[in-house]
């Protein structure tokens, strides 16, 4: 399906836009995940890690500046863009790693925000091949993957394996993490990528390889706090932007998202424990959160909170945060897939106060996705102001305008 034509910018949006890269389609750092763990991933030795040097970057543009356009900008760009240009904005679908033109085509034909790499097939992020998917956008796409480390890595193939959060914790300081991070972050940056769906803030004491497990850093709250922030900050500093996940908190969850629903302790033994990670969350610096699918008794009433406004309201309100908000995967996890179909389970998560909706598997129905959501802006199922507010905030994380 051909994505609706943009209308013309005025001259002065159009200055701002040569002024912060946006024509030239060059690539800034931007926003939001999914974890979907990889077993069998080479275990690092005790204390050590086996991270090589960042590869040469080809002709990606350096990461964005402090500085950005005025945010009056903001507002004009996006009131220049129709409906469906703007809802696409809010949409992360997963793209094929093996399949680079795939990638570029869905980019070209329906202009979205983001781009989600998934599995273990490196293809994408090799041989600079996404510029070409940065080149076939009218605005920059933020490029994310989940490189936590442990389980969990998309590069370890290509730059050699990070120990798992666990591990780090447990034999190195933050500020040797943090190194880590920037180290991580170079990696990534120089491939393309732009967002890492990690650190992980979730606290466990689960065994190893329980569905969190070692992909926390501790039991202890204070401490995961300690080593996310580290990781967090050493992953901007190359010009990544990290993404917390998965708030309210997994480490405590009876099962698996991807098999079915999640139930949480109640709300008040999260506040005590899980949730601390996300107090003074402005003290991370610029991140990301995502939002699992996870039923929190006192909260959610039987609703995964990534559909449930009660649960951004919380992030929001007594957390105080004001960054952009992904969603955990919605269309490769059956909390979300035994309800709902793609476009209803991102139409509801985007009712609900997400600004981006992930979805790792179908990105050939993208069309049909953004076909429902331009619906509900139309009959005011989605209301036009909460949209520009996302887009205000997912352009903003990207450094198109601030």
């Amino acid at each position: 399906m051909k994505a609706h034509a943009r209308k013309r910018l005025p001259v002065g949006i159009l200055a701002a836009l040569l002024l912060s890269g946006i024509l030239s389609g060059c690539a800034s750092p931007t926003i939001s995940g999914t974890a979907m763990a990889r077993p069998g991933a080479a275990a690092p030795s005790a204390g050590g890690s086996s991270v090589t040097s960042p590869p040469a970057a080809t002709s990606l543009p350096p990461p964005a500046t402090t500085s950005s356009p005025p945010a009056s900008a903001c507002a004009s760009l996006i009131s220049s863009m129709d409906v469906r240009a703007q809802v696409a904005q809010l949409v992360v679908p997963g793209v094929d790693a093996g399949n680079p033109a795939a990638a570029v085509s869905l980019v070209k034909s329906q202009q979205i925000g983001g781009i989600f790499v998934g599995g273990n097939n490196t293809t994408l992020l090799q041989n600079g091949a996404l510029n070409a998917v940065q080149a076939a956008a009218k605005i920059p796409v933020s490029v994310a993957v989940d490189e936590e480390g442990g389980r969990v890595q998309r590069i370890d193939d290509l730059d050699g394996s990070l120990p798992s959060a666990r591990e780090l914790a447990a034999t190195k300081t933050p500020d040797e993490v943090r190194a880590l991070g920037v180290q991580r972050g170079q990696q990534l940056r120089a491939r393309g990528v732009t967002v890492d769906y990690a650190p992980d803030a979730d606290v466990s004491d689960e065994p190893a390889d329980a569905v969190i497990g070692d992909r926390s850093y501790s039991p202890d709250p204070a401490k995961v706090r300690a080593y996310a922030m580290a990781f967090a900050n050493g992953l901007r500093q190359s010009g990544v932007t990290p993404v917390l996940k998965h708030f309210p908190g997994h480490g405590h969850g009876s099962g698996d998202s991807h098999k079915g629903t999640v139930t949480t302790p109640p709300l008040d033994r999260l506040r005590q424990v899980d949730l601390q990670p996300y107090r003074n969350i402005a003290e991370y610096g610029k991140v990301e959160v995502m939002v699992g699918h996870l039923d929190v008794p006192g909260l959610t009433d039987g609703v995964p909170a990534s559909i449930s406004p009660a649960a951004y309201q919380l992030l929001r309100g007594e957390y105080h945060f004001t960054g952009p908000v992904i969603t955990d995967d919605l269309g490769g996890m059956k909390a979300i897939t035994d309800q709902y179909s793609l476009p209803d389970a991102v139409l509801k998560a985007l009712q609900s106060g997400a600004d981006e909706a992930l979805f790792s598997s179908g990105s050939g129905d993208v069309g049909q996705v953004l076909d429902r959501l331009t619906r509900a802006v139309a009959d005011g199922d989605l209301p036009a102001d909460r949209v520009a507010a996302s887009v205000q905030r997912v352009l903003t994380s990207k450094g198109v305008c601030g």
